[in-house]
């Protein structure tokens, strides 16, 4: 019987994870995220944070409470930190090839939500082993460059 297939997350999903990790990131950095914080870190109306985060709310991923602030919860922060860590994973494993910031940036915020969890292991085993072979490194980043 053959695995089944992994989808594509709807753009509604790409839009909680994006949230999620943003938020993550907020109180990482702050030690609280506030609704205002993320639609200024997103760049989108405080409105639509709202929405989003009464959302995410009713689906337990955050606590949140008008004009307070709101709270991971511990599905939410298991989520988020999940993201973030594929999101570096990316990110590192781009950097190791020795691709230019903000090709990488851009490759990272369109692959991160279509990856499927064996293609993110591959990266993973390959970054690792391309961290402890220098010489092969330095050779796939060589005939990468000149491509």
């Amino acid at each position: 019987m053959p695995a089944a297939k992994a989808t594509a997350p709807t753009a509604a999903s790409q839009a909680v994870e994006d949230y999620l990790e943003r938020i993550l990131e907020l109180i990482n950095t702050k030690g609280y995220a506030r609704v205002v914080d993320i639609a200024q870190s997103l760049k989108i109306s405080q409105a639509s944070v709202t929405n989003m985060v009464q959302r995410l709310d009713a689906e337990g991923l955050l606590n949140y409470e008008k004009y307070r602030g709101l709270i991971l919860t511990t599905a939410g922060e298991a989520l988020a930190r999940n993201i973030t860590r594929r999101h570096q994973l990316l990110t590192d494993f781009l950097k190791l090839l020795g691709l230019d910031d903000e090709v990488i940036y851009h490759d990272v915020e369109g692959m991160e939500h279509h990856i499927s969890p064996p293609t993110l292991r591959a990266i993973q085993a390959l970054t690792q082993h391309l961290q402890r072979q220098p010489a092969l490194l330095a050779k796939v980043q060589k005939q990468s460059h000149e491509n």
